[in-house]
């Protein structure tokens, strides 16, 4: 069953709509017609059954039938922080991310960054993450969309780092190996950073570990910022019980 967006979902039964991009791909690619059934979520870990009661390109209404928890999230709690790279880069992080099952994504700024565009084109930017999430999470059919934040200096990231119960900073000179990272009840709360493009300096590093932060490798081989974004979220998952 195909899975929609629809936010605020007050009450079972009730009536919506569907405008737009998603009305045409439910009309035209999925070929839907009155008295199907979709699946819808609120973007906030509910799921619903909503039958269509009427159809068109221009736009699809729904009696909302059923609410149910969702099956698709994931039992641990992520943030993942990434340093900032270019444009598409950056797209292709949360897109993935997304389909993880992060809780939520800070971009960071840090020595190796780029340079931190204004901040009119950054609010877009984010308006374009959360839409390439949007579209990630109906893909994946996910029921919670991942809270995007506007990006942080490194030093303000560090300093709201204190209520996560594990912290993790991934660089290339760690010696510390993920396989000794062990499964606990306490680790509800992780946060994980992964600089950009040419890592983290020996200070940065520095400044996370008076804050916390535990220093890890992803292995010998040299990974691209984005890779090690997306593994590093795998592999704690992995580790911590959820993939």
């Amino acid at each position: 069953m195909q899975k929609f967006i629809i936010q605020k979902i007050n009450s079972i039964p009730s009536k919506a709509k569907i405008k737009g991009q998603d009305a045409k791909h439910i009309s035209k690619v999925l070929r839907l017609n009155k008295g199907d059934r979709i699946g819808v979520t609120d973007g906030d870990g509910k799921d619903f059954t909503a039958v269509i009661t009427f159809i068109s390109p221009a736009g699809i209404e729904l009696d909302i039938i059923d609410k149910y928890d969702s099956l698709t999230e994931s039992p641990i709690d992520i943030t993942l922080c990434s340093g900032m790279l270019k444009d598409k880069k950056m797209d292709l992080v949360i897109k993935h991310l997304t389909q993880l099952g992060i809780q939520k994504w800070i971009p960071f700024f840090c020595e190796r960054s780029i340079p931190t565009p204004d901040a009119k084109r950054m609010e877009n930017r984010r308006k374009r993450w959360e839409t390439i999430a949007g579209e990630s999470l109906k893909q994946c059919r996910r029921s919670r969309l991942p809270r995007i934040a506007m990006p942080l200096t490194f030093e303000k990231l560090l300093n709201q780092s204190a209520s996560y119960d594990l912290k993790i900073a991934f660089w290339e000179k760690a010696t510390q190996r993920l396989n000794t990272l062990e499964k606990t009840s306490s680790n509800k709360k992780i946060l994980i950073l992964v600089g950009p493009e040419g890592g983290f300096s020996k200070n940065e590093i520095s400044s996370a570990v008076e804050k916390g932060f535990l220093s890890y490798s992803l292995g010998p081989r040299i990974l691209r910022a984005e890779t090690a974004s997306i593994a590093s979220c795998t592999l704690i998952q992995h580790i911590l019980g959820d993939i």
